[in-house]
């Protein structure tokens, strides 16, 4: 049983302008919480126990959060101003012993993508949806066996499209270890390494299974259009989804 997350969280959000001046991505306001403490709820009503964020930009943000939830630590990733997501994932390999969740910080998402994820039979799991037209898609292009081949943002570049990558996974710790073998020679040259393109590097003697959600609700916050977006459409059907659920 899964009861670890791994939240990603040191990005800047530069593309967000003057809303992520004074603090990270993971705390934009839609509701009433920072997005980052909506999801680190929901983990927690899946069964999560533990939860680990990867910080960087303003990470004293996420260390007040943390004391705000025990099961929650914070691990800087100090060259996060020059480095991607993959070198935040591996900073925080003496604190993962075990399979996780990954999730990025930037997301608003049904928790039912969290369920289904858990219970899903394949230790190395990409969560993935229909066609979202959110214009900063993340396809994914797969292989007869539903595996994990390419993404890219793209679609030129894949043999075929099959969904679109949520930014939320379930990764083994062997999967993890050697996540990290392969970005360690990848850094030598460059730390500019999203964890995506580790997982597609790893993909051709690694099975990364896709389970794509065709009606999945959810959104990344990447820009000021995203926000606008997961503000007036994509938070309320959240809101509704989850509403139904519990009626």
């Amino acid at each position: 049983m899964i009861d670890t997350a791994i939240i990603l969280a040191a990005g800047r959000g530069s593309r967000l302008k003057e809303i992520t001046k004074d603090r990270p991505k993971g705390f934009i306001i839609i509701n009433q919480k920072p997005i980052i403490e909506e999801s680190i709820i929901k983990l927690f009503e899946a069964g999560i126990k533990h939860i680990i964020i990867g910080t960087g930009y303003y990470f004293e943000k996420y260390n007040e959060l943390a004391e705000t939830y025990s099961h929650v630590i914070c691990v800087k990733n100090e060259l996060y101003a020059k480095s991607g997501s993959m070198y935040t994932l591996y900073n925080m390999r003496d604190y993962i012993l075990t399979d996780f969740l990954l999730l990025e910080s930037d997301l608003i998402y049904e928790r039912i993508g969290l369920d289904l994820l858990i219970k899903s039979p394949w230790p190395d799991t990409l969560l993935t949806s229909g066609k979202t037209n959110s214009s900063d898609e993340g396809y994914v292009e797969i292989n007869d066996n539903n595996c994990l081949v390419n993404v890219s943002k793209d679609p030129t570049k894949l043999e075929n499209i099959h969904s679109e990558m949520v930014g939320i996974s379930k990764i083994s710790y062997p999967t993890f270890q050697k996540l990290c073998t392969f970005a360690e020679k990848s850094f030598w040259q460059d730390l500019m390494l999203d964890y995506e393109y580790a997982l597609v590097g790893i993909a051709r003697d690694t099975d990364i299974h896709i389970l794509k959600i065709e009606d999945f609700i959810w959104s990344e916050i990447d820009d000021e259009a995203q926000l606008i977006r997961a503000q007036n459409v994509i938070y309320p059907k959240i809101l509704k989804g989850e509403s139904n659920e519990k009626n």
